[in-house]
Protein backbone atom coordinates (compact mmCIF):
# COMPACT_ATOMS: atom_id res chain seq x y z
CA UNK A 1 0.00 0.00 0.00
CA UNK A 2 1.49 3.32 -1.10
CA UNK A 3 0.90 6.63 0.71
CA UNK A 4 0.20 9.77 -1.20
CA UNK A 5 2.49 12.82 -0.82
CA UNK A 6 -0.02 14.58 1.44
CA UNK A 7 -0.21 11.58 3.76
CA UNK A 8 3.60 11.40 4.01
CA UNK A 9 3.74 15.08 4.85
CA UNK A 10 1.14 14.63 7.59
CA UNK A 11 3.23 11.85 9.13
CA UNK A 12 6.57 13.72 8.81
CA UNK A 13 5.47 17.06 10.31
CA UNK A 14 4.31 15.67 13.67
CA UNK A 15 7.55 13.68 13.89
CA UNK A 16 9.62 16.87 13.36
CA UNK A 17 7.59 18.80 15.90
CA UNK A 18 7.98 16.01 18.43
CA UNK A 19 11.74 15.87 17.87
CA UNK A 20 12.06 19.68 18.22
CA UNK A 21 10.06 19.63 21.44
CA UNK A 22 12.38 16.96 22.81
CA UNK A 23 15.43 19.10 22.04
CA UNK A 24 13.85 22.20 23.57
CA UNK A 25 13.06 20.30 26.75
CA UNK A 26 16.77 19.59 27.20
CA UNK A 27 17.76 23.26 26.92
CA UNK A 28 18.32 25.43 29.99
CA UNK A 29 17.19 29.04 29.76
CA UNK A 30 18.87 31.47 32.18
CA UNK A 31 19.82 35.11 32.52
CA UNK A 32 23.30 36.42 31.75
CA UNK A 33 26.16 35.88 32.27
CA UNK A 34 26.03 32.66 30.28
CA UNK A 35 29.74 31.93 30.62
CA UNK A 36 30.84 31.33 34.18
CA UNK A 37 34.32 30.83 35.60
CA UNK A 38 35.35 28.38 38.24
CA UNK A 39 36.52 31.01 40.72
CA UNK A 40 34.76 31.15 44.09
CA UNK A 41 34.78 33.78 46.82
CA UNK A 42 36.57 31.39 49.16
CA UNK A 43 39.18 30.55 46.52
CA UNK A 44 39.87 34.21 45.74
CA UNK A 45 40.18 35.11 49.41
CA UNK A 46 42.52 32.17 50.00
CA UNK A 47 44.78 33.47 47.22
CA UNK A 48 44.86 36.89 48.90
CA UNK A 49 45.77 35.30 52.24
CA UNK A 50 48.58 33.39 50.56
CA UNK A 51 49.80 36.60 48.87
CA UNK A 52 49.92 38.31 52.28
CA UNK A 53 52.10 35.61 53.87
CA UNK A 54 55.48 36.95 52.62
CA UNK A 55 54.72 40.23 54.40
CA UNK A 56 53.85 38.32 57.56
CA UNK A 57 57.15 36.44 57.47
CA UNK A 58 59.03 39.69 56.84
CA UNK A 59 57.25 41.49 59.69
CA UNK A 60 58.14 38.76 62.19
CA UNK A 61 61.73 38.67 60.94
CA UNK A 62 62.05 42.47 61.25
CA UNK A 63 59.99 43.27 64.36
CA UNK A 64 60.09 39.96 66.22
CA UNK A 65 57.39 38.11 68.15
CA UNK A 66 55.53 41.36 68.81
CA UNK A 67 54.52 41.41 65.14
CA UNK A 68 53.05 37.92 65.34
CA UNK A 69 51.10 38.91 68.47
CA UNK A 70 49.53 41.97 66.80
CA UNK A 71 48.67 40.01 63.65
CA UNK A 72 47.07 37.17 65.59
CA UNK A 73 45.10 39.63 67.74
CA UNK A 74 43.73 41.46 64.69
CA UNK A 75 42.79 38.30 62.81
CA UNK A 76 41.18 36.68 65.85
CA UNK A 77 39.24 39.86 66.68
CA UNK A 78 38.05 40.25 63.07
CA UNK A 79 36.82 36.68 62.81
CA UNK A 80 35.21 36.76 66.27
CA UNK A 81 33.50 40.10 65.58
CA UNK A 82 32.00 38.81 62.35
CA UNK A 83 30.84 35.56 63.96
CA UNK A 84 29.29 37.33 66.97
CA UNK A 85 27.54 39.97 64.85
CA UNK A 86 26.10 37.46 62.38
CA UNK A 87 24.96 35.24 65.24
CA UNK A 88 23.34 38.14 67.11
CA UNK A 89 21.54 39.33 63.98
CA UNK A 90 20.46 35.75 63.17
CA UNK A 91 22.18 35.86 59.81
CA UNK A 92 24.04 33.00 58.09
CA UNK A 93 27.66 32.61 59.14
CA UNK A 94 30.26 34.01 56.73
CA UNK A 95 33.60 33.50 58.46
CA UNK A 96 34.47 30.63 56.12
CA UNK A 97 34.79 32.98 53.15
CA UNK A 98 38.05 34.28 54.75
CA UNK A 99 37.22 37.94 54.12
CA UNK A 100 37.41 38.68 57.87
CA UNK A 101 40.86 37.08 57.98
CA UNK A 102 42.04 39.40 55.20
CA UNK A 103 40.65 42.45 56.98
CA UNK A 104 42.51 41.45 60.13
CA UNK A 105 45.76 40.90 58.25
CA UNK A 106 45.59 44.20 56.37
CA UNK A 107 44.76 46.18 59.48
CA UNK A 108 47.56 44.52 61.46
CA UNK A 109 50.03 45.29 58.68
CA UNK A 110 48.97 48.95 58.93
CA UNK A 111 49.78 49.23 62.64
CA UNK A 112 53.07 50.08 64.38
CA UNK A 113 54.76 47.28 66.29
CA UNK A 114 54.29 49.08 69.61
CA UNK A 115 50.54 49.59 69.40
CA UNK A 116 48.71 48.16 72.46
CA UNK A 117 47.00 44.84 71.77
CA UNK A 118 43.63 46.11 72.99
CA UNK A 119 43.74 48.93 70.45
CA UNK A 120 44.45 46.42 67.67
CA UNK A 121 41.45 44.37 68.84
CA UNK A 122 39.29 47.51 68.96
CA UNK A 123 40.31 48.54 65.44
CA UNK A 124 39.51 45.09 64.05
CA UNK A 125 36.06 45.12 65.63
CA UNK A 126 35.40 48.57 64.17
CA UNK A 127 36.48 47.41 60.71
CA UNK A 128 34.20 44.37 60.75
CA UNK A 129 31.11 45.65 62.57
CA UNK A 130 30.87 49.35 61.72
CA UNK A 131 32.36 49.40 58.24
CA UNK A 132 31.51 45.98 56.85
CA UNK A 133 28.58 44.28 58.60
CA UNK A 134 26.38 47.30 59.31
CA UNK A 135 26.28 47.94 55.57
CA UNK A 136 25.19 44.37 54.86
CA UNK A 137 28.40 42.39 54.88
CA UNK A 138 30.76 41.35 52.11
CA UNK A 139 29.84 42.92 48.80
CA UNK A 140 27.82 45.78 50.28
CA UNK A 141 30.33 47.92 52.19
CA UNK A 142 31.17 51.17 50.41
CA UNK A 143 34.70 51.57 51.82
CA UNK A 144 37.65 49.30 52.46
CA UNK A 145 37.28 48.14 56.09
CA UNK A 146 40.99 47.94 56.90
CA UNK A 147 41.88 51.32 55.40
CA UNK A 148 38.95 53.04 57.09
CA UNK A 149 39.64 51.40 60.46
CA UNK A 150 43.24 52.59 60.26
CA UNK A 151 42.01 56.17 59.83
CA UNK A 152 39.66 55.81 62.79
CA UNK A 153 42.48 54.42 64.93
CA UNK A 154 44.76 57.25 63.85
CA UNK A 155 42.17 59.80 64.95
CA UNK A 156 41.41 57.98 68.20
CA UNK A 157 44.94 56.91 69.18
CA UNK A 158 47.17 59.41 67.39
CA UNK A 159 50.17 59.02 69.73
CA UNK A 160 50.31 55.22 69.53
CA UNK A 161 49.62 55.25 65.78
CA UNK A 162 52.49 57.65 65.07
CA UNK A 163 55.13 56.07 67.30
CA UNK A 164 57.20 53.80 65.11
CA UNK A 165 59.98 51.42 66.05
CA UNK A 166 62.65 49.96 63.83
CA UNK A 167 64.21 46.49 63.87
CA UNK A 168 66.26 47.46 66.92
CA UNK A 169 63.04 48.30 68.85
CA UNK A 170 64.17 51.92 69.13
CA UNK A 171 61.67 54.63 68.22
CA UNK A 172 62.62 56.69 65.23
CA UNK A 173 61.37 58.65 62.26
CA UNK A 174 59.93 56.86 59.24
CA UNK A 175 61.32 57.53 55.74
CA UNK A 176 58.29 59.73 54.98
CA UNK A 177 59.00 61.85 58.04
CA UNK A 178 62.66 62.06 57.02
CA UNK A 179 61.68 63.19 53.53
CA UNK A 180 59.40 65.86 54.98
CA UNK A 181 62.07 66.99 57.43
CA UNK A 182 65.01 66.80 55.05
CA UNK A 183 66.80 64.07 57.04
CA UNK A 184 69.16 61.37 55.79
CA UNK A 185 67.21 58.57 54.11
CA UNK A 186 67.85 54.84 54.60
CA UNK A 187 69.71 52.98 51.82
CA UNK A 188 67.55 51.59 49.03
CA UNK A 189 68.48 48.03 50.03
CA UNK A 190 66.99 48.63 53.49
CA UNK A 191 63.88 50.13 51.90
CA UNK A 192 63.41 47.10 49.66
CA UNK A 193 64.05 44.53 52.38
CA UNK A 194 62.18 46.45 55.07
CA UNK A 195 64.99 47.01 57.57
CA UNK A 196 63.63 50.35 58.76
CA UNK A 197 60.98 51.94 60.91
CA UNK A 198 57.33 51.76 59.94
CA UNK A 199 54.20 49.68 60.28
CA UNK A 200 54.38 45.91 60.51
CA UNK A 201 53.47 44.82 57.01
CA UNK A 202 54.41 47.84 54.94
CA UNK A 203 58.18 48.04 55.42
CA UNK A 204 59.32 45.17 53.17
CA UNK A 205 58.70 46.25 49.59
CA UNK A 206 60.07 42.92 48.34
CA UNK A 207 57.52 40.87 50.30
CA UNK A 208 54.61 43.01 49.08
CA UNK A 209 55.75 42.90 45.45
CA UNK A 210 56.03 39.09 45.64
CA UNK A 211 52.44 39.00 46.90
CA UNK A 212 51.29 41.32 44.13
CA UNK A 213 52.96 39.21 41.42
CA UNK A 214 51.28 36.11 42.83
CA UNK A 215 47.84 37.74 42.69
CA UNK A 216 48.39 38.90 39.12
CA UNK A 217 49.65 35.47 38.07
CA UNK A 218 46.54 33.93 39.60
CA UNK A 219 44.41 36.60 37.87
CA UNK A 220 42.89 37.63 41.16
CA UNK A 221 43.76 41.27 40.43
CA UNK A 222 44.69 43.15 37.27
CA UNK A 223 47.67 45.43 36.83
CA UNK A 224 45.66 48.57 36.20
CA UNK A 225 45.10 50.02 39.68
CA UNK A 226 48.40 49.01 41.37
CA UNK A 227 50.64 50.06 38.50
CA UNK A 228 48.79 53.33 37.82
CA UNK A 229 48.55 54.18 41.54
CA UNK A 230 52.29 53.64 42.11
CA UNK A 231 53.24 55.35 38.84
CA UNK A 232 51.07 58.37 39.68
CA UNK A 233 52.80 58.80 43.06
CA UNK A 234 56.18 58.49 41.37
CA UNK A 235 55.30 61.04 38.68
CA UNK A 236 53.70 63.62 40.98
CA UNK A 237 56.50 63.46 43.57
CA UNK A 238 59.14 63.65 40.82
CA UNK A 239 57.56 66.87 39.53
CA UNK A 240 57.61 68.26 43.07
CA UNK A 241 61.19 67.10 43.70
CA UNK A 242 60.19 64.86 46.62
CA UNK A 243 62.38 61.74 46.29
CA UNK A 244 60.04 59.65 44.07
CA UNK A 245 61.85 56.32 44.54
CA UNK A 246 61.75 56.57 48.33
CA UNK A 247 58.15 57.79 48.15
CA UNK A 248 56.90 54.63 46.43
CA UNK A 249 58.90 52.40 48.79
CA UNK A 250 57.78 54.24 51.93
CA UNK A 251 54.67 54.14 54.05
CA UNK A 252 51.63 52.15 53.04
CA UNK A 253 51.77 52.81 49.31
CA UNK A 254 52.61 49.29 48.15
CA UNK A 255 50.26 47.49 50.51
CA UNK A 256 47.54 50.03 49.73
CA UNK A 257 48.00 49.88 45.95
CA UNK A 258 48.26 46.08 45.76
CA UNK A 259 45.85 44.87 48.44
CA UNK A 260 43.44 47.70 49.35
CA UNK A 261 42.92 49.61 46.12
CA UNK A 262 42.16 46.34 44.28
CA UNK A 263 39.25 45.36 46.52
CA UNK A 264 36.45 44.01 44.30
CA UNK A 265 33.68 45.65 46.32
CA UNK A 266 34.91 49.20 46.85
CA UNK A 267 36.85 49.90 43.64
CA UNK A 268 35.74 50.26 39.99
CA UNK A 269 34.85 47.26 37.82
CA UNK A 270 36.04 48.50 34.43
CA UNK A 271 39.62 48.77 33.20
CA UNK A 272 39.36 52.51 32.58
CA UNK A 273 37.67 52.90 35.94
CA UNK A 274 40.63 51.19 37.63
CA UNK A 275 42.99 53.58 35.83
CA UNK A 276 41.01 56.62 36.97
CA UNK A 277 40.92 55.23 40.51
CA UNK A 278 44.70 54.74 40.47
CA UNK A 279 45.41 58.26 39.21
CA UNK A 280 43.04 59.80 41.75
CA UNK A 281 44.43 57.78 44.64
CA UNK A 282 47.98 58.67 43.64
CA UNK A 283 47.13 62.36 43.39
CA UNK A 284 45.43 62.50 46.80
CA UNK A 285 48.25 60.50 48.39
CA UNK A 286 50.85 62.98 47.19
CA UNK A 287 48.79 66.03 48.15
CA UNK A 288 48.32 64.73 51.70
CA UNK A 289 51.93 63.59 52.03
CA UNK A 290 53.46 66.83 50.78
CA UNK A 291 50.99 69.45 51.98
CA UNK A 292 49.12 67.75 54.83
CA UNK A 293 49.91 67.69 58.52
CA UNK A 294 50.32 63.90 58.48
CA UNK A 295 53.16 62.47 56.34
CA UNK A 296 51.10 59.48 55.15
CA UNK A 297 48.06 59.76 52.91
CA UNK A 298 47.41 56.35 51.35
CA UNK A 299 44.47 55.31 53.55
CA UNK A 300 42.83 58.73 53.22
CA UNK A 301 43.30 58.65 49.45
CA UNK A 302 41.78 55.18 49.11
CA UNK A 303 38.81 56.16 51.26
CA UNK A 304 38.22 59.29 49.17
CA UNK A 305 38.32 57.28 45.95
CA UNK A 306 36.04 54.60 47.45
CA UNK A 307 33.33 57.23 47.77
CA UNK A 308 33.75 58.11 44.09
CA UNK A 309 33.67 54.50 42.84
CA UNK A 310 29.92 54.46 41.95
CA UNK A 311 30.38 57.56 39.81
CA UNK A 312 33.51 56.18 38.15
CA UNK A 313 31.65 52.95 37.33
CA UNK A 314 28.77 54.93 35.84
CA UNK A 315 31.17 57.01 33.77
CA UNK A 316 33.21 54.13 32.37
CA UNK A 317 30.72 51.28 32.05
CA UNK A 318 30.27 49.97 28.50
CA UNK A 319 26.95 50.67 26.84
CA UNK A 320 25.05 47.43 26.07
CA UNK A 321 24.90 46.58 22.36
CA UNK A 322 21.75 47.93 20.75
CA UNK A 323 20.84 50.19 23.63
CA UNK A 324 19.13 53.41 22.58
CA UNK A 325 19.68 56.44 24.80
CA UNK A 326 16.34 57.84 25.96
Amino acid sequence: MHRTQNEATRVFIPFCVQKERGIMNNLTVSHSPHTRGGATTNGIMLDVVIALMPAFVASVAIFGARAALIVCACVASSVASEWIYRKAMKKPGTIRDLSAVITGLLLAYSLPAGVPVWQAVFGSAVAIILIKQLFGGLGKNFANPAATARIIMFLAFSVEMTTFTGPDAISGATPLALIAGGGALPPLTDMILGVRGGCLGETSALALIIGGIYLMARRVISWHTPVVFISAVFAFTAVLGQQPVWQILSGGLLIGAIFMATDYVTTPMTAWGKVIFGVGAGFFTVVIRIYGAYPEGVSFAILLMNTLTPYINRLTVSRPFGRVKV
